[in-house]
């Protein structure tokens, strides 16, 4: 880009830098004319990306727009590494992770209970409650909540953040067929993940550990 005077070769300004002569912008970048002030000169514009949705690059992160991953692929190439392209449009998929997992639970008979687990994921994961039942030389089985339990009910909800959901059983009233191992599963089309903690059940609250392991709450 030439300077004003047409003598002299000037860089031509980026994303988010004011637009150069006759609103000129670098590469992949256009100029946003800002609003008329109502004395004075009118106000510059302001270079922006062309393409203003996030985009998946080949080294695996999501960047809020390609002029980000422009950069990112000219700092990479400056530090000797390869060069970052563009995968696809929008975020970059990724296996379910779990965020909060549940904490073991310790309370008697008859009280309300609840175990609560979050988890992220793109696309955003299915997330689903199984208990777990095991058997004989540590074979297991998963029994798909909330089956039939009338005393016992799933909850789920999108968040806090974006892609994340948010999951509860609750149990009440308590009883001691509840006791055990409960799963949480997070699946999505790149992958799955779990965890898992217990409920037990005492039949009196002084049965409870005074100092119970990290992560047990009543």
């Amino acid at each position: 880009m030439l300077d004003p005077c047409g003598c002299c070769q000037l860089c031509a300004p980026g994303e988010g830098e004011p637009c150069g002569p006759a609103g000129a912008c670098g590469a992949g970048t256009e100029c946003l004319k800002l609003r008329k002030r109502r004395k004075g000169p009118a106000a510059p514009g302001v270079c922006v990306c062309k393409s203003r949705y996030p985009v998946c690059g080949s080294d695996g992160l999501t960047y809020p727009s390609g002029c980000r991953l422009q950069e990112a692929s000219a700092a990479a190439q400056e530090r000797g590494e390869a060069a970052v392209s563009q995968r696809a449009k929008g975020e970059c998929q990724q296996a379910p992770s779990i965020v909060t997992p549940p904490k073991q639970t310790w309370n008697i008979s008859g009280a309300q209970v609840y175990l609560s687990c979050e988890v992220i994921g793109i696309p955003t994961p299915i997330l689903t409650w199984n208990k777990v039942i095991r058997g004989n030389y540590g074979v297991q089985k998963m029994e798909l909540l909330p089956g039939d339990r009338d005393n016992l009910a799933i909850q789920t909800r999108g968040g806090p953040e974006k892609h994340e959901v948010t999951g509860w059983v609750l149990i009440s009233p308590l009883t001691k067929d509840d006791a055990g191992e409960y799963e949480c599963h997070a699946q999505n089309s790149r992958g799955e993940a779990a965890a898992s903690a217990k409920i037990i059940v005492v039949n009196h609250l002084k049965e409870v550990p005074l100092k119970p392991d990290q992560g047990a709450e009543l």
